[in-house]
């Protein structure tokens, strides 16, 4: 196994004293806007987070939940880290950032796009490195298309995404999302794109024949549906797409911002389904959300242009690319990924989970479950219904589990990869109580 980057041992701590307002200030409620919320109901009735230990996070008054979806499935090492925060303290105190842009780099992010190079599916690889995931899916999309014009083919630029798909909430990533209400209401966004059924190849096939095989720049593809409600691809679908993209001269663009570094079992669910893409998207699990971090992966051909040819600048980037310090937790998470057999964990996970989600199938409200890659399922509800989905997440909240309403009407399984064996049977007890709740007369 690749050797992971290790961070000596200090014994520098964070100061034990914060700051805290005077308990005779008090502040306003309800000032904050959050993301994907009916706000005029959770403005003044937010659930908050106060600490996490392992798989378990809790609330203000001290009770325990089982995190049943990671937070937003990036949680994987689970919570409360020490290695983590203290190897991130140490690096605080030394340089807590310094920008990437030209010919500037830093230690960590120079050892970090090293290691996630050799960890890629395709030997020789570059990374390009983010904030997160929305930034991850805007610069593999524009990338795509520069690609192409560096290489003399600048009529590319359509980008075939799927249906059911999240790909973040920037421009791009808004316009390739395969969720109606993700699109509504902004208007026209990014120009040529195409949307096509999620589990349909021969579709993909018709889009390339109907844009014309030599508009088309890449297609970007989950290996599993995440957000849309957790859809592992047909047997047979993800080879069948990227050999039709290939076949047009295009690019297949696997976004693993949720399936990468052990979710699916492999450091990469392109490695565990042999897609070689020519760029692969990544954040969440690369830091299990300890600092945001994202990035792109790019395979040699798609590099070349930029590494090889003197004066040829790709004007793209943010102002934290590579943060120096978010550099350090991912790699610590890494190494711990390694070090604890975590990807072996994530395939035992894949056969537990499934076995004891099966049975609640039988339950009243409840369609069927599917999953069966990793760590990831979906327990679907028999209402296409966000507003069903959404209370019967509550009600398992209050039965001690978190879960999330997905795409379709489905609730999010996507527990900490550390997730023992005892502690996926009291994931399961909870979602049968919140669901039997819900539907209770």
């Amino acid at each position: 196994m690749t050797s992971v980057f290790r961070l000596p041992s200090s014994p520098f701590r964070l100061p034990s004293s914060v700051f805290r307002l005077p308990s005779s200030v008090r502040l306003p409620m309800g000032s904050l806007w959050h993301p994907f919320a009916p706000m005029a109901h959770v403005a003044e009735h937010p659930f908050v987070v106060v600490r996490g230990e392992g798989a378990y996070v809790f609330d203000e008054a001290g009770r325990r939940y089982l995190d049943g979806t990671a937070s937003l499935w990036y949680a994987n090492i689970g919570y409360g880290r020490s290695e983590v925060a203290d190897a991130v303290a140490r690096q605080m105190e030394t340089l807590h950032a310094y920008h990437l842009f030209v010919d500037f780099a830093t230690p960590p992010a120079l050892e970090l796009a090293d290691l996630i190079a050799s960890l890629a599916p395709l030997e020789g690889s570059k990374v390009f490195l983010t904030s997160g995931g929305s930034d991850a899916v805007d610069t593999a999309a524009k990338l795509a298309r520069r690609y192409f014009h560096e290489i003399g083919q600048p009529e590319r630029t359509v980008l075939i995404a799927r249906e059911w798909a999240y790909h973040g909430m920037h421009g791009f990533g808004t316009s390739l999302g395969g969720m109606e209400p993700n699109r509504f209401g902004y208007g026209p966004l990014i120009e040529d794109v195409v949307l096509v059924p999620h589990d349909d190849p021969e579709a993909v096939e018709k889009a390339i024949d109907h844009v014309g095989a030599e508009r088309v720049a890449a297609m970007i593809c989950e290996p599993v549906i995440g957000a849309g409600g957790v859809r592992p691809a047909p047997e047979g679908y993800l080879p069948s797409v990227r050999e039709a993209v290939r076949r047009a001269g295009a690019l297949f663009v696997a976004d693993e911002v949720i399936t990468g570094f052990g979710r699916c079992g492999d450091w990469f669910a392109s490695t565990r389904f042999d897609l070689e893409p020519d760029i692969i998207t990544f954040a969440k699990g690369v830091t299990a959300g300890y600092l945001p971090l994202g990035g792109v992966i790019a395979a040699p051909h798609i590099a070349a242009p930029f590494f090889e040819r003197p004066g040829v600048i790709w004007r793209h980037g943010y102002t934290y690319s590579g943060h120096t310090a978010a550099c350090v937790a991912a790699l610590v998470v890494l190494d711990i990924i390694e070090r604890e057999g975590i990807l072996e964990r994530a395939h035992e996970l894949e056969g537990e989970l499934m076995a004891a989600l099966a049975p609640l199938s039988d339950l009243e409200g409840v369609d069927h479950i599917r999953g069966g890659v990793g760590a990831l399922a979906a327990v679907q509800l028999t209402a296409d219904d966000p507003t069903r989905a959404g209370s019967t997440a509550s009600a398992c909240r209050e039965a001690g589990v978190i879960t999330r309403a997905m795409g379709g009407g489905a609730l999010q399984v996507s527990p900490p990869l550390i997730l023992t064996t005892e502690q996926v049977d009291e994931l399961a007890i909870g979602l049968r109580r919140g669901i039997e709740a819900s539907t209770a007369p």
